[in-house]
Formats: C-alpha cells, sequence, structure tokens
C-alpha cells in the first residue's frame, strides 16, 4: 500500500499521521511542493493526505501549481481512493469539488474546543467535544454532498465528510510539540491580539495530553478512511 502527502511548506509535515501510516504498512512518499510542483501519476497513491500551509487556495496566480494540485486531488477523490485533508488540505479539497474558500469573520488559532455534529451511522463521528489545535484564518463551504461532521464558535465549518472516502479537518489533530514548535516560530507574526487567537507562551503550554488525546483521535480517523480502503 502506498500513502501520498503533498506537502506546501517544509515546517507542516505529517505529524503524528506518520507513525500511524509506516505501523499499517504504507509507503509513504510526498510531493514537497515549495521545491517542485512536480505531481505523482493519478493512480499512484493508495491513500492521499493534503497537508496544510499559509496560502490561499484563492492564490493561483502567486503558486501556479495550485491549479494542478486540485485537479489531481479531484481525479483521486474520483477514484474512491481515501483522501485526508488538513487545514489548508482541507480548503483545497472544497474548492477542487466547486465550494467557495473565504476569510472566516476571524482567526483561529490555539487551543479551542471543536464540537462534533450529528452524522449518520456510517460516518466518522468526533467526540460530543474535544480541544482541539487550530492555526487558520479562512474557511470553506461544504463541497455539495458534503456532510459537516465538526463545528467551533469562530468557525461553522470545521470539518466535512464526502461519502465514505474523503474527509476535511479545518484543525489539526496531527500536531505534536515539535510541530506546534515549528509553526510559531515560522507563522509567529500571526499572532495578533483576537478573540481566538492565543498569545505563543499559551499555545505552546498545552501539556502533552492534550497532544495524546487529539493524536489519537487522528488515529482513529485515518483507521477509518484506511477501512473504507481495505473494506
Amino acid at each position: 500500500m502506498r500513502a501520498h502527502y503533498l506537502q506546501h511548506v517544509p515546517f507542516e509535515g505529517l505529524g503524528s499521521i506518520e507513525p500511524w501510516l509506516a505501523a499499517a504498512g504504507y509507503e509513504i512518499s510526498c510531493s514537497r511542493l515549495f521545491e517542485s510542483p512536480e505531481l505523482p501519476p493519478l493512480d499512484a497513491p493508495d491513500f492521499l493526505v493534503v497537508m496544510g500551509g499559509p496560502m490561499s487556495v484563492n492564490d493561483e496566480r502567486e503558486h501556479a501549481w495550485l491549479a494542478a494540485e486540485k485537479r489531481f486531488i479531484r481525479h483521486v477523490i474520483a477514484s474512491g481512493r481515501p483522501v485526508l485533508g488538513i487545514c489548508l488540505g482541507a480548503q483545497l479539497i472544497a474548492s477542487a469539488l466547486g465550494a467557495r474558500v473565504t476569510p472566516n469573520s476571524e482567526p483561529e488559532i490555539g487551543w479551542f474546543p471543536v464540537q462534533g455534529t450529528m452524522a449518520s451511522e456510517d460516518m466518522f463521528r468526533f467526540p460530543e467535544e474535544m480541544a482541539a489545535f487550530h492555526w487558520h484564518g479562512e474557511t470553506f463551504e461544504l463541497p455539495p454532498g458534503a456532510v459537516r461532521l465538526a463545528r467551533s464558535e469562530a468557525c461553522e465549518n470545521q470539518a466535512f465528510q464526502l461519502g465514505s472516502n474523503v474527509i476535511g479537518l479545518q484543525f489539526h489533530l496531527e500536531t505534536t510539540p515539535a510541530s506546534a514548535r515549528d509553526i510559531v516560530l515560522h507563522c509567529g507574526d500571526e499572532l495578533c491580539q483576537a478573540p481566538f487567537v492565543q498569545s505563543r507562551s499559551d499555545i505552546l503550554s498545552a501539556p502533552m495530553a492534550s497532544y495524546e488525546a487529539i493524536n489519537a483521535v487522528m488515529a482513529d480517523l485515518l483507521w477509518y478512511l484506511h477501512r473504507q480502503r481495505t473494506g
């Protein structure tokens, strides 16, 4: 089995996703789009993960590879293979499927609650409420046919599922202490005074239990998508 991830900046990698995929028997490969716009063959990934990044899905003039990336994502989705999008990755899925991505009413950065919404029994179900790690200023509309899986006070569309093989997350469940430090280091200028923006110290003082909790939900989500592939 082959897992492939699309990486948009060097400081937003797989985090807790990488050891899970390796333990599940996946060979892992990567397109580092910040270095080269080259994408793998359309039939290459058995499991596609689309990572985050500070750019907007609407920045095709500045990042010409975004248009090709959206076409690639759309093809993998249509093939029925599992696709997971995180933050920018979820927005790319939404945009690839015709939904709008726009500025959110408030930036949401730090550890804030997310509420799981009612979903059918065969869909992935988030906890009724959990503290998740966020770093975003934009939001997505739900793609046609998608079901909302989670919301927060600051952002109505926090997660969606399309069919059995596609899940998009506005928040980050893969974050580890190391990846939190990396994003604070590289994007710390976004930590403004705002209702849903925490300080650098508040973000980095989160206990290890907070990371373990979100990583456990990510493991459940990965297992859910993996089962859709393997039956």
